[in-house]
Order: structure tokens, then sequence, then C-alpha cells
């Protein structure tokens, strides 16, 4: 039998587990409550108790399992296996989770951050097709990316290469949490597309029934939003055309630099699918030059919940490439 992979989505409300083929496959799902109480100290050996009842269940051994891989939010360390600084996760010191989890499990360990990890499992199962030169957006709560270039993901000098939720879109914009002003995720964001409607709705005076919700003090979603743009409500048209132009002006701007074959879209607010994708493309289209335009598609994501897991397993598949390499 061949050996398997142990892909982990490590989020602030679940941490999602699933087995795979060494092709990528995925043969068993589960997922656990993420309990971020007493500082996220149950967290990790809560994953270790899962992992080894699930493969005795599954009436395997940590023998047939090639490695686990895990992304995570926070600052990784992917060298020491280290996690510092996810908020979400209560995780305010540092985690030493690839030594808790190889010692709790007896298996190989590699972790990289969350967004990276959804990168390369949409690039090796989902809309990226294997391509070499791929960045991904991932719009959800706020927005995260990563970018994978000749073939590599990129990591940059302290990690924090493809954060493109922090491009400025925006310079006199609003405050973004990270400190500046303007960032993509201040208005692409599911919370951003919210705001935009709320600022705009204060403005507008003509008829609307996203003004009508807003106004009456009802709960709006960006889910809201989108649903009354398909309807020509004329308040939500504007809202997410100006969503639209500074996603296509931030795309534009990583496409420009890094001449990606695709840039994939992702993420709860992807789910508009191609009613945002297109309008997308048309900015897109207005900030690059002609080479770039020419090669260069905007897609969405194809994955969906999977994306981290299945991304999290190709960790295993990389280092295990890299020693293969080492040894020849």
């Amino acid at each position: 039998m061949s050996k398997k992979l142990i892909g982990i989505d490590l989020g602030g409300t679940t941490v999602k587990f699933a087995v795979l083929t060494e092709t990528g496959e995925i043969q068993q799902k589960w997922s656990i409550i993420t309990d971020i109480s007493d500082e996220g100290a149950k967290i990790v050996p809560a994953i270790v108790a899962s992992i080894n009842e699930h493969i005795e269940r599954f009436g395997m051994s940590a023998a047939d399992f090639i490695g686990i891989g895990m992304g995570s939010p926070g600052t990784v360390d992917r060298e020491k296996g280290t996690v510092i600084g996810a908020y979400n996760l209560n995780w305010k010191t540092l985690q030493p989770v690839k030594q808790l989890i190889e010692s709790g499990t007896g298996i190989p360990f590699a972790i990289d951050n969350d967004a990276n990890v959804a990168a390369l499992g949409e690039r090796w199962k989902g809309a990226g097709e294997n391509e070499d030169d791929m960045a991904f957006l991932t719009l959800g709560t706020g927005v995260g990316g990563g970018i994978v270039a000749e073939g590599h993901l990129l990591h940059g000098a302290a990690g924090a290469a493809g954060e493109v939720g922090h491009i400025t879109v925006e310079p006199n914009g609003y405050d973004c949490t990270c400190g500046k002003k303007g960032c993509l995720e201040t208005v692409a964001s599911a919370t951003g597309v919210v705001r935009l409607a709320r600022d705009y709705a204060e403005e507008y005076a003509g008829e609307s029934n996203l003004k009508v919700m807003i106004d009456d003090g009802q709960l709006v979603t960006a889910k809201d939003v989108f649903e009354f743009a398909k309807q020509k409500d004329a308040l939500a048209v504007h809202v997410i055309d100006k969503v639209a132009f500074y996603l296509g002006l931030a795309c534009g701007n990583i496409a420009n630099i890094l001449n990606p074959s695709t840039i994939v879209i992702g993420g709860g607010v992807s789910n508009a699918g191609e009613f945002l994708t297109d309008q997308v493309q048309d900015y897109f289209n207005t900030f690059t030059f002609p080479t770039v335009r020419d090669s260069c598609k905007i897609r969405l994501a194809q994955l969906g919940n999977d994306a981290g897991v299945i991304g999290a397993s190709s960790l295993i598949k990389g280092i295990v490439a890299k020693q293969v390499e080492a040894a020849d």
C-alpha cells in the first residue's frame, strides 16, 4: 500500500484534517473545534489526539504516512516549526508546533502560513493547474494571499511575501489593522464590502433596497450587497464596481511586477462568482500593460474549504522532493 499524507488547516473556529494520497486525492476528512482557551494551550494536544485517534480508527500506523503538513495563521518559522502572534488562536507566545506534533504522533511535520498553503492547494489541484507562475488572493474576513514564482512559493526576507491584503489601493483610505491606511483588505474583504456599502449609503439619495436595509439598521453582509447588485440595485452596483476597481488595481500591480499566468481569487467573497471576476478582469485590463494583460487570466478558486488541507499536505511532498535531490 502506498504511503499517505495528512493535511491540516488550522483556523480560529475549526481545525480541518484530511488523509490524502501522494497525488493529492482526499480519502478521509474530519474536523474538530478549535479550543482557544488557556492562551491556546489545548490546540496542539487536541490535534495530536485527533490524528492518533483517526489513524487507529482507520487501521493504520505512523509508518503508513510520509508526513503531516499544516497551514497556520500567525508568524510561522518554517525551519523551526514554530508559530507566534496568531491572535485568533490566542497564541501570543512562541508555540513549538513541530516539536509537539512530531513527538506526539511519530510522523514528520511541516508548517507554513495558512494563505500560502491555500495557494499551494489551488496550484496543485485547483484553478492554478500546476502552473509555475501564479498568484492567489483569498477574500474573507481579511484578505490574504500567496505567490508562486518560477515554481517556488515566495516567502521573502521576513516571511511576509504574498501579503496582498496590504497593497495600498487608496492612500487616504480607511485605517487598516496593520497600521497603514487604504490597504486592499479594508475595501475588498467581506467586512470591507459592508463598510463601503454603509459609507456610500449615507451619501446616496436615489432609490435602493440596500440603502433601505442599511438605514433601517438591519444586519447587512457582503453576500447581501452582491445579491442586490445582481438585481441591479443602483447603490449595490456602485459598491461592487468600487470593490472590483480596487481588486483590479491590486491584481494589476501584482501582475505588472510578477507576470503570473494566473491570478486565482478565492475565499468567501469569491462566492459571487464570475459576476465579480468579470468586473475585476475589466479593471485589470486597464491597469496592466499589453504583454502582461495578454498572458494572465483571472480565475475563480475551485477547491473551497479543501484548499488548505490539500496545500498543507503538499508541504510534505516538497520536503521529500528536496531530500531526493540532496541524495542524488
